[in-house]
């Protein structure tokens, strides 16, 4: 929906991701915003902004595979790791530039991505669910004991990695790197919602019966969601190995996997937006459960480190279940309606 008194005049305007002046201006404020927020902005967001960035990479895969084709996932953090551990092997051994080990981390993380979704042709729903529980576990269970490769519980550091001769070894390089391949992937999400492909995955979503009815190829386009969802998963591992400049078993846990589905749930699953919304709604919440912890500890010495410890748990959990109960579509449908109802102004969106 176009505010009012604005009209599309051509085909050009009509599939355009800026359609209005206004969306042209606050897109290069914001990307203003982001990208010199180094010379001003304080260390400790420095260290947080890369983070946020990364999840928001790797939730949108998510958010491919389960909010727009219906295909549901419960071990994404496990594809995340194959990502990073490819890139810091070939980092470490073959020299790789930035862009060609991200690009090898995504294919490698989407080519596995494929086999673990070749059951998705038969079963589907909570079936589904438990064969990507399952790829998750034997994940941690690779990392965990092929020593030779993996490195074990001790995990892998990453050597310096460069591009172009320039090294990604402070915070400040790597913020812009991340935050460049960050803005590529979401464009890329965005365009590819909106492609044919990406129709095909909301017809297979909404009823696969009636996809294939239609000429849909169910299969082909079952595993291509799983190869994209892996995709962004592992760039976003190549990302995260180079921000922590170390890999081990207990970055790419279970947990994880739950915590992205439900920043997913959060922020409104079947939208670009809605990855965004859920990654920052649960990373603020992060760093509210941190102060509100140790006040915690001092009301309740006696049980102050265990509820401090399980505050963060606790705040997730309910946060969840009150938006499954009152929002279920997340963040983005009130930001859709609110959109909607500026837009119209003075006129009624009803």
């Amino acid at each position: 929906m176009l505010p009012c008194g604005i009209f599309n005049t051509s085909y050009k305007q009509e599939i355009a991701v800026f359609r209005t002046k206004t969306h042209w201006v606050l897109f290069v404020l914001f990307s203003i915003f982001v990208f010199t927020f180094p010379l001003y902005g304080s260390g400790y967001i420095m260290t947080i902004a890369p983070i946020i960035a990364i999840t928001i990479v790797a939730v949108q895969g998510l958010n491919l595979l389960t909010g727009y084709c219906g295909q549901l996932s419960v071990g994404h953090s496990g594809f995340m790791g194959v990502g990073a551990y490819c890139f810091v092997l070939m980092s470490n051994n073959y020299h790789l530039s930035v862009p060609v080990g991200l690009f090898c981390s995504g294919l490698v993380a989407g080519m596995v991505g494929i086999i673990v979704g070749l059951p998705a042709l038969r079963i589907k729903g909570f079936y589904l669910a438990m064969v990507t529980l399952a790829a998750q576990l034997v994940f941690g269970w690779i990392f965990l004991n092929w020593r030779g490769v993996t490195g074990g519980s001790e995990g892998l550091f990453l050597d310096s990695v460069e591009m172009f001769g320039l090294s990604f070894s402070s915070p400040v390089s790597k913020y812009y790197l991340v935050m460049s391949v960050a803005f590529v992937m979401v464009y890329f999400a965005k365009n590819l919602a909106r492609s044919m492909v990406g129709r095909a995955f909301v017809a297979i979503r909404d009823n696969d019966l009636a996809a294939g009815v239609m000429g849909i190829d169910i299969v082909r386009y079952k595993l291509l969601a799983f190869f994209l969802a892996c995709f962004f998963a592992g760039v976003a591992g190549g990302l995260w190995a180079i921000q922590m400049e170390f890999v081990s078993p207990m970055q790419f846990t279970l947990n994880l996997s739950i915590l992205y589905l439900g920043m997913l749930i959060i922020g409104g699953m079947g939208s670009i937006m809605g990855p965004i919304f859920g990654v920052i709604f649960v990373k603020v919440l992060e760093e509210v459960a941190l102060i509100v912890s140790p006040t915690v500890s001092e009301l309740w010495p006696a049980i102050g480190a265990q509820a401090s410890g399980a505050l963060l748990f606790m705040l997730y959990a309910a946060t969840i279940l009150v938006f499954l109960i009152f929002q279920p579509r997340g963040i983005n449908y009130r930001w859709t309606v609110f959109k909607n109802q500026y837009r119209v102004y003075p006129f009624s969106s009803l």
